[in-house]
């Protein structure tokens, strides 16, 4: 079946979807509810085919690319959420020590997407890890239905610190120059507002479409932060101006950029929500200020 253009769907559909992506929909009610925006000719089996990610041709990088020493997952220790945590580590071509930045999935475990993002991290100059919080369930389980209910099994804080442990993993790597940044998607901006808060000395954040931190916690935050959102993403970008006014009034270093006329999720090339120029724009911003910051 030949999917759909993103043209074709209506943005209706694409706000049921980030509901059911949210767990906030089960998939008998999303597929009910889209059934109302099957017409002229666009059936339900073609708006769901066409809207659920495609992991098999929208890889960027491959693992063996040779801008890469090695892209293997790890093991490493995290004593206070899940035990043994595995993530994919990326190592940049060349000798030397590199700048590390965790990347964090969104609220499905570790995708193929995601993995790629992790290699993009590497290709770019820096070593990256990208963790697998699903890891003490048996970990991402190949797809993401699957993958976000056994998310929701997981506790939210502890899995904060399996994050908080990959940083401190990544830091002390022999092949890692110490200075270290967290990218993170969807649930993954929610950990990375939340790691600038905890990590005193995180060297810059990077959140897309995040949920906003504890705002009372906000004095704590040490690193810039590039604050990124989607305009169409009204449930996301709600908390936005209590969070602004709390980073204004602690006199916190950072950005916000708001890409006008694309939904949350932008970033991901895998599924109709994409948008490429906005999300070429975002990553080029993201290394930009990486490279600006970890040093």
């Amino acid at each position: 079946m030949e999917k759909l253009r993103k043209e074709d769907i209506p943005q209706e559909a694409f706000d049921l979807y980030d509901y059911y992506c949210h767990n906030k929909l089960d998939r008998r009610t999303f597929v009910e509810k889209l059934s109302a925006y099957a017409v002229g000719g666009i059936t339900v089996t073609a708006l769901m085919s066409s809207m659920m990610p495609d992991y098999v041709n929208t890889r960027t990088i491959e693992p063996t690319d040779e801008r890469m020493q090695s892209s293997d997952y790890v093991m490493y220790d995290s004593p206070k959420g899940g035990g043994l945590i595995k993530g994919l580590l990326s190592k940049p071509a060349g000798k030397g020590k590199f700048p590390g930045i965790v990347v964090v999935h969104e609220n499905r475990g570790l995708n193929p997407y995601i993995e790629d993002v992790g290699r993009r991290c590497a290709v770019d100059g820096f070593i990256s890890i990208a963790p697998d919080a699903l890891t003490p369930l048996g970990g991402y389980p190949g797809n993401d239905d699957e993958g976000r209910t056994m998310q929701a099994k997981r506790n939210r804080d502890e899995m904060l610190e399996d994050f908080i442990a990959a940083y401190e993993y990544l830091k002390n790597h022999p092949d890692c120059d110490g200075n270290v940044g967290v990218v993170g998607f969807c649930f993954g901006g929610w950990i990375s507002n939340t790691m600038a808060v905890r990590i005193p000395d995180l060297k810059a954040a990077v959140p897309f479409y995040g949920g906003q931190p504890d705002l009372a916690e906000v004095p704590k935050i040490k690193a810039p932060l590039l604050v990124i959102y989607a305009e169409l993403d009204e449930r996301v970008n709600a908390g936005w101006p209590a969070y602004e006014e709390a980073l204004k009034a602690n006199g916190k270093k950072y950005e916000m950029i708001n890409y006008p006329g694309v939904n949350h999720g932008f970033h991901n090339n895998t599924t109709p929500r994409y948008d490429e120029a906005a999300a070429k724009a975002a990553w080029d911003k993201t290394i930009a200020f990486f490279k600006a910051n970890l040093k």
